[in-house]
């Protein structure tokens, strides 16, 4: 791999962009960061010139189904193709998210089949499970009715060598037994469609399910115990624990931006992160599609899925049409804060969820060269994972 340097960029830190700097990466690392005006380039090295524009840390997408009329429940083939593609939105690591099969063996079929694959693209971090472990259903229409401990440990054999990440809801009945296997490889497990009690939730963060995930939907209100008092729940456990995060599909439907606002100000950036939780229409034009929910329909491009007429509940939410890129020029505009925030909500935050924050999701010397150059409009123009060059709009 050829050493290269990055020039003259405007470089992304946590909370602030530093003007005109260069950064120098070799073997898929990045050895150098250092103001244009102090050192010389490396003479081995590749230029990019970087002209002025942002350099962000990569994207890191904990929750996406597709994208692309790519689904990762259709297999090898559409995977591979999903992190050929995600380059394209800064996606730089990602969770390909799975939904349980009527049959539970088409479960470990599809992950043996899917662990092999070994991407040239975007870097799979590992699987995550939504509906294996859950008491709501939401859009999915099947629910895993094996919750046993023996189940737990096929699927993360069936998944090796990547890491699961399994969903759960933190009501159903054993799950809080199952939590200490669920994340002994290090990943937390994800809180999500749930209708759990306040102290069930804490339970389940105690023992390992310490982040939540496309907060807010399928987290039903428990509603009043009696008149004029409030009931608490999933959502105020999550929020009054310091060691819970939480991630929001922001297109503008299926949460109410005051949301995002309010867990900025109880958790701060770190335990903010933004998903796309996207369906097979992300990066497609309005119109009608066959998803793994059902047919779909798509009013505008970067719009929700939602459930066609003929279904159980016509008009449903049914996953997003949202890429990683337009996640973030939609934080900054709906929630009026700055770049910097935006671009960690999409990169260093999911990065400290995983655990990878030592490695991944900042621009520092002796991380992976894992990095999105963005024009002033946050759109991409480059794309580098572990170094390589992985997509160049010029």
């Amino acid at each position: 791999m050829t050493p290269f340097v990055i020039v003259n960029a405007r470089l992304v830190t946590e909370d602030n962009i530093l003007d005109a700097y260069n950064v120098y990466c070799s073997k898929g690392k990045i050895v150098e960061i250092f103001p244009c005006r102090d050192q010389k380039i490396p003479s081995e090295a590749e230029i990019f010139d970087a002209s002025g524009m942002i350099l962000s840390p990569g994207f890191i997408d904990l929750h996406i189904h597709g994208t692309k009329n790519y689904m990762v429940d259709k297999g090898r083939k559409h995977l591979e193709e999903l992190c050929r593609i995600l380059p394209q939105y800064g996606v730089t690591g990602f969770l390909p998210s799975l939904c349980p099969a009527p049959d539970g063996n088409c479960d470990l079929n599809l992950l043996t089949s899917l662990s092999e694959v070994k991407s040239k693209g975007t870097e799979i971090l590992g699987f995550f499970l939504e509906g294996h472990y859950l008491a709501l259903t939401g859009a999915i229409s099947t629910l895993s009715k094996n919750i046993s401990r023996d189940r737990v440990e096929k699927l993360i054999e069936a998944a090796e060598p990547y890491k699961l990440i399994f969903g759960i809801s933190p009501e159903l009945e054993g799950i809080e037994a199952l939590l200490p296997l669920m994340t002994e490889s290090g990943y937390p497990a994800f809180i999500t469609h749930t209708a759990a009690t306040a102290k069930q939730t804490e339970r389940a963060i105690k023992a390992g399910a310490h982040h939540a995930t496309h907060f807010y939907n399928v987290f039903p209100y428990p509603g009043d115990r009696e008149p004029g008092v409030r009931g608490c729940g999933t959502v105020e456990a999550i929020y009054a624990n310091p060691e819970a995060s939480v991630d929001f599909i922001i297109d503008g439907e299926h949460v109410d931006p005051i949301a995002l606002k309010m867990a900025l100000a109880c958790k701060g950036t770190k335990k903010v992160c933004l998903i796309t939780d996207a369906n097979m229409n992300a990066g497609l034009p309005a119109g009608s599609y066959k998803s793994f929910t059902g047919d779909i329909d798509v009013a505008y491009e970067g719009g929700p899925a939602r459930l066609s007429k003929g279904a159980s509940y016509p008009g449903a939410l049914s996953g997003s049409g949202l890429t990683m890129d337009l996640a973030v020029r939609n934080a900054v505009k709906f929630l009026n804060i700055d770049i910097p925030t935006a671009l960690a909500m999409a990169s260093s935050s999911p990065a400290r969820v995983l655990g990878l924050h030592n490695c991944k999701g900042f621009i520092k010397k002796g991380y992976e060269a894992d990095m999105v150059l963005l024009d002033e409009e946050l759109n991409v123009i480059k794309c580098w994972v572990g170094g390589k060059i992985c997509f160049d709009r010029t």
